[in-house]
């Protein structure tokens, strides 16, 4: 017994050190983190180029020229915008920048890193003279500032960091898209360009990328969330999951877990992977579309859908308001098992001029069947339960064919173009597998009774496959920093790297409680006060709203506590499994963060 007692506080010694040397650890590289916000300026920047926006018009490369740290410094870029990296010592060291620039002919903008060392090279010099010329040059200097004296013919913005360290490469990445600020001058004359107090204010208008201290919270305080991760990877919830969490428009925690499948072979799961969102399109495309036609005066929620879809007027669905539909209150029935109703005839394991709709690998769809026979089936349902809530997938179906008759664009093309692009969500989208290679996906179910295959980038709903993969309800997949950055638009009241979106009072109302028999927004999922667990958790705000997603996924925003939480997996591989609902895992793990928030506060 005495010695089962030594072991255990041997263990738990071991594990309270392993604890405090990770908020040492953090402090620590806060410290130096605020060390390079004190000092790094900004320079050349009367134009305001930094920090970057309009990412959406922005073709980006990176150029290592001797800057040591630049795979930290290359990452953090990427957390942004796609940015290709480029080591530019290998065509310095041959002498053959001609060939850089010829490699650099698709990007506009170009992002250069030297050392204190590399710019007194003058071919180095000579090259990033020439790009200036032809690009949107920025020029990242780190180390000793005398460098400086070898820029005197650059008007390109700078930014120079004297940290020529990983947290410098961190910091000075962030700073290029506006992720952190800086206020900081030169504190002596270097040339008649570079003299004292010379630098410009950068203010941040996207998210910082720091660690929970930060924000006031203790980085052991939120260890609870590797245990309950661990036990719905050994209880088989998930194969794994990638959990998010932002405060104060910070990411304080990003954290991947698990494997991409159960085989003993599988890929660890990585931050940056790309899942199957589910239902979370809902919110994420449909809704966003939705709420920027309600600002523009294009869409009535009043108006009866009739108005937008001509088949559905005389039928029984004729004078359903958009409202309702936004709502899960316009008396749909909650799904229709398409698949079930295909005919061998309906479908071809090859394209071809009459089956051009893919559905998965070797398996093709007849271009007309969603016109013919799904629509059919969804316009000819029966209308059960009008003024109930019944939450239904035939919503958002409906929806979809709504915005898109009022802006004859495809949906898919038009959040795209006017979210995803613009705010820098280089992930997020639907079919993915027609834009990343499948490392970067996340696979879903084992499909042995559709589509006889493992379903990967390609939509896990049935019914979203069948159209194609872009469906109201389902079909977008995203990683977790870009699902996020859509989510801290919202909470922001609009805006998000300097552009706003939508005006606050849309928000606010879109996602405030809408009906008296739910706890619906429009479009959203909120705060549900009567729920005996507490939902989305125990300790949520009654300001809180986001989505759940089938394949096991969750966004949720609470605005009184200025939060994001993320929560992505794929609980369907290899099959569908209620473990993960039946663990709670993810109202578990949001429940750690509130309580480690709460603990910050005292």
């Amino acid at each position: 017994m005495i010695k089962r007692f030594i072991i255990s506080a041997l263990f738990t010694s071991v594990i309270l050190f392993a604890c405090g040397q990770d908020h040492l650890e953090d402090k620590n590289w806060l410290n130096n983190f605020k060390d390079s916000e004190k000092n790094t300026v900004v320079l050349n920047n009367a134009d305001e180029i930094i920090p970057l926006k309009n990412l959406e018009k922005r073709s980006i490369a990176s150029i290592d020229l001797g800057f040591s740290h630049s795979i930290t410094f290359d990452s953090l870029l990427n957390k942004y915008s796609q940015v290709d990296p480029f080591n530019g010592n290998i065509y310095a060291s041959n002498n053959q920048f001609k060939n850089l620039i010829d490699d650099l002919k698709f990007y506009n903008t170009v992002i250069v890193s030297l050392s204190d060392v590399s710019v007194f090279n003058t071919d180095v010099l000579n090259f990033v003279k020439e790009l200036q010329e032809k690009k949107q040059l920025i020029i990242t200097l780190f180390g000793n500032p005398k460098s400086l004296t070898q820029l005197t013919e650059i008007t390109a913005p700078i930014i120079w960091c004297p940290n020529h360290t990983d947290v410098g490469a961190n910091f000075t990445a962030q700073l290029v898209f506006g992720g952190v600020g800086t206020s900081a001058v030169l504190q002596k004359t270097y040339t008649d360009n570079y003299k004292t107090g010379t630098g410009s204010i950068i203010n941040k208008i996207r998210f910082a990328y720091t660690v929970p201290e930060e924000v006031g919270i203790n980085i052991n305080d939120l260890k609870g969330i590797d245990v309950v991760a661990a036990e719905a990877i050994k209880e088989k919830a998930a194969p794994g999951m990638v959990v998010l969490v932002a405060k104060d428009g910070k990411i304080i925690f990003n954290k991947a877990y698990g494997t991409h499948t159960y085989d003993k072979d599988a890929p660890k799961e990585r931050v940056d992977d790309i899942f199957d969102l589910a239902s979370i399109t809902k919110v994420s495309a449909t809704t966003m579309e939705v709420m920027r036609l309600y600002e523009q005066k294009k869409l009535d929620l009043d108006t009866t859908i009739n108005t937008y879809i001509a088949k559905t007027r005389n039928t029984a669905k004729s004078d359903i308001k958009v409202k309702e539909v936004l709502l899960h209150q316009a008396g749909f029935i909650p799904f229709i098992p398409f698949y079930n109703s295909i005919k061998p005839e309906d479908f071809s394991r090859d394209s071809s001029e009459n089956y051009t709709v893919k559905v998965a690998d070797s398996f093709f769809m007849k271009k007309e069947y969603f016109r013919d026979v799904m629509w059919k089936q969804m316009l000819e349902s029966p209308l059960k339960t009008r003024g109930k809530y019944v939450y239904s997938d035939l919503s958002m179906y409906f929806m979809k064919e709504i915005v898109e008759t009022i802006t004859q664009e495809p949906m898919a093309d038009y959040v795209m173009n006017n979210f995803y692009k613009p705010l820098g969500m280089h992930t997020t989208g639907f079919n993915p597998r027609y834009r990343f290679t499948k490392s970067r996906i996340i696979p879903t179910e084992q499909d042995n009774y559709f589509r006889k295959t493992l379903l990967w980038g390609y939509v896990h709903d049935q019914g979203a496959a069948m159209v194609g993969g872009v469906s109201g309800h389902a079909g977008l997949f995203s990683n977790a920093t870009d699902l996020a950055i859509l989510y801290q638009m919202l909470l922001n009241k609009g805006t998000y790297g300097g552009k706003r979106y939508f005006k606050a009072s849309t928000i606010d109302y879109f996602t405030a409680k809408q009906s008296e028999i739910s706890r619906r927004g429009l479009g959203f999922d909120r705060f549900d006060a009567n729920s005996k667990n507490g939902y989305p958790s125990k300790l949520a705000s009654s300001q809180t709203y986001g989505h759940t997603g089938y394949t096991g996924t969750a966004v949720w925003v609470d605005a009184k506590e200025n939060l994001v939480y993320i929560f992505l997996s794929n609980r369907v591989n290899p099959e569908v499994s209620n473990k993960l609902l039946d663990m709670n895992i993810r109202p578990r793990i949001q429940d750690i963060i509130y309580q480690a928030i709460e603990k910050s506060k005292k």
